[in-house]
């Protein structure tokens, strides 16, 4: 099948069931601090799965597009992308476990036609120490679900990854595994939570292709194996538990279900083929480059280069569509890397084409956009088309003139026999793919140290990672009291910007801590001290006048109406969630949206009356971050 069919059968089958499709939350997290990508379904919804009323509802449907940066090495094998797509369905407070896994096992069997005598399910084992059952509940759902397909279904007791490659298969269909592959929360297993951290038990299904068992992944196979036999197509969370004051266990109020099925690997196993770049939205670029190199996708000595053209380039459409452009730092060096792998690798099959407009990188892309622009309408139409096309043909052209120079610092590296700092200096500073060194230096009979290579990278992302925790630190993820004031405040502020510079001004990004806020807006020169006093004015101004902050839920197409500011780029569900700041009165039955002074799209938290910020608003600084995109900085004091 192809990814297009699924995606809508898996929207058309839950939609029957009661759920509402809501968009994919863009590549760029919109609240997020913590993390440079959205990298899984569940990431834009962690505030619903912890209480918050969706605006949608409580059983909803979405495929969430995804990136992984800490899968790029991977890329090259079979079944490892860094860009993929997440069917989710969700469940707030609604059904449960009856529901949720004969739901996908229906899907899997009847909409998409896998064989069941391929499935192979995981479930939790249990944690004694820490009072949490097994759960024998999801166990028996799956053996009556097998016995309608005629297949009896054996339980056998695992544990861990450790355990199950000594262990082996034992005939079983249901494997009990231990925390570290069957529980989720956002703190890792039960021990490492802290009090009043929710989280629960999961169940994987496991799609077994039947290839051959590779022993250097353990003596015996189990569906968790990295041997590439089995697949993991689909995993349902059951979050039912909180961690309480004392270090036990107790129930949730509202138990959720946050499913994540892989899109590609479903497709994979309708093929029954373990190859994830045999799906028709990768296969299509193999093909192209297949044609122009000449060379075939199954030579073991160009597949990898292949499957890293295919990956990479899919990855920087969206990535750019999603406005991310190449730079050397943060999302941009993730970007750029990708670009330049790509490129490093189309030399390598001999397609790099340095002179032609419509390289082949950029062919590949259009194809891309033609493939998925139906589902994600960023896509759609000439704008994004051209900038994805300008952007990485800049950017080949770039490491083209980066490698002369790149070339210079190697010979001079080489000379010393290339340290593990020289190699990272000439990855990260100049540019140079790290494959790509691996081959100039067996050139010249030099040995990379790529376990010294690898050591010194991962100190590097751990420091980046690191700061990067300490500049959002306490961003909008956080719902202390400081933050949600100053939340509050940052809706004020847009809304005298407007007052001041214009009705052109518009948020362009935001990052808010317990101790200041920032905004980034659209306006072309610098802010004179007049216009920020004058701002500063009327913020405090509605301040003073102690002004009701309301939230409503109302059609998408009213909230546009009324002139309610959105997030540059986002993709809004029918129903959405709106703040209103004043006037004086006005309250969630009757919020008197016309005479409001401030309104947004918004998912909170917030203040419920400006008179709570009880301070001075104060702008600290005002700058340039960008050609026409002005970013300031202020605190309540």
């Amino acid at each position: 099948m192809k990814i297009s069919d699924i995606r809508e059968a898996y929207f058309r089958y839950f939609s029957e069931r009661g759920h509402v499709l809501i968009p994919s939350a863009p590549l760029v997290p919109q609240n997020d601090p913590t993390t440079l990508f959205t990298g899984s379904g569940m990431q834009p919804l962690i505030p619903y799965l912890l209480g918050k009323d969706h605006p949608s509802g409580q059983r909803l449907v979405d495929s969430q597009k995804s990136f992984r940066a800490e899968d790029i090495e991977e890329v090259g094998d079979n079944r490892h992308t860094t860009f993929f797509e997440m069917l989710g369905n969700w469940s707030l407070g609604d059904y449960f476990k009856k529901e949720q896994l004969p739901w996908f096992f229906g899907f899997l069997t009847e909409e998409i036609g896998l064989d069941p005598a391929k499935l192979f399910v995981t479930v939790f084992i249990g944690d004694e120490e820490n009072g949490i059952p097994r759960d024998t509940e999801s166990a028996e759902i799956w053996k009556q679900l097998f016995a309608l397909k005629g297949i009896e279904a054996k339980d056998v007791v695992v544990g861990s990854e450790t355990d199950a490659a000594r262990l082996g298969m034992r005939e079983g269909r249901i494997f009990y595994y231990d925390a570290k592959k069957n529980w989720w929360s956002r703190a890792g297993t039960p021990d490492k939570m802290p009090a009043g951290e929710p989280g629960g038990p999961d169940s994987e299904v496991f799609y077994d292709f039947g290839t051959p068992h590779d022993a250097k992944f353990g003596l015996e196979c189990h569906p968790n194996c990295d041997c590439g036999r089995f697949m993991e197509i689909g995993n349902s969370v059951f979050m039912q538990y909180i961690k309480k004051e004392d270090g036990t266990f107790g129930e949730l109020p509202k138990a959720n279900v946050d499913f994540g099925g892989g899109l590609e690997r479903i497709a994979a196993a309708s093929q029954d083929n373990p190859d994830v770049f045999q799906i028709d939205a990768l296969v299509e670029i193999i093909e192209l480059l297949e044609h122009f190199s000449k060379k075939p996708y199954n030579d073991s000595r160009h597949t990898r280069s292949f499957r890293i053209i295919a990956d990479h380039v899919r990855a920087a459409t969206f990535m750019i569509a999603d406005g991310v452009k190449p730079t050397n730092v943060e999302r941009g060096y993730v970007l750029r890397r990708l670009i330049r792998r790509a490129s490093f690798h189309a030399g390598k099959l001999g397609v790099q084409d340095k002179d032609a407009e419509d390289s082949m990188l950029v062919r590949a892309s259009s194809m891309i956009i033609e493939k998925y622009k139906h589902a994600y309408p960023e896509l759609e139409g000439e704008l994004p088309a051209a900038l994805v096309r300008d952007e990485i043909r800049k950017e080949e052209l770039q490491f083209a003139r980066t490698l002369v120079e790149g070339m210079k610092a190697f010979e001079a590296a080489s000379r010393d026999g290339l340290s593990a700092d020289a190699v990272f200096e000439l990855v990260t500073t100049h540019g140079i793919p790290f494959e790509m060194l691996q081959e100039l230096a067996a050139e010249r009979s030099l040995a990379v140290d790529s376990h010294a290579f690898n050591e010194r990278m991962l100190r590097h992302k751990n420091v980046s990672r690191a700061g990067l925790e300490q500049k959002f630190k306490g961003g909008l993820a956080d719902t202390s009291e400081k933050t949600t004031r100053l939340h509050t405040a940052h809706h004020l502020l847009l809304k005298a910007l407007q007052i001041v510079l214009g009705p052109h001004v518009k948020q362009r990004g935001s990052n808010i801590t317990q101790e200041r806020l920032r905004i980034d807006f659209s306006h072309g020169e610098k802010v004179s001290k007049e216009q920020l006093a004058e701002v500063e004015r009327i913020v405090n101004e509605k301040i003073r006048e102690a002004l009701p902050v309301t939230h409503s839920t109302i059609a998408k197409e009213r909230a546009e109406g009324l002139g309610a500011e959105r997030e540059f780029g986002a993709k809004y569900p029918d129903m959405v969630s709106v703040y209103s700041i004043g006037p004086a009165g006005a309250n969630a039955d009757n919020p008197h949206f016309e005479n409001a002074f401030s309104m947004e799209f918004c998912g909170g938290p917030h203040v419920h009356n400006t008179s709570e910020l009880s301070g001075i608003f104060t702008i600290k600084k005002e700058e340039a971050v960008a050609a026409g995109i002005r970013r300031i900085k202020a605190i309540l004091q």
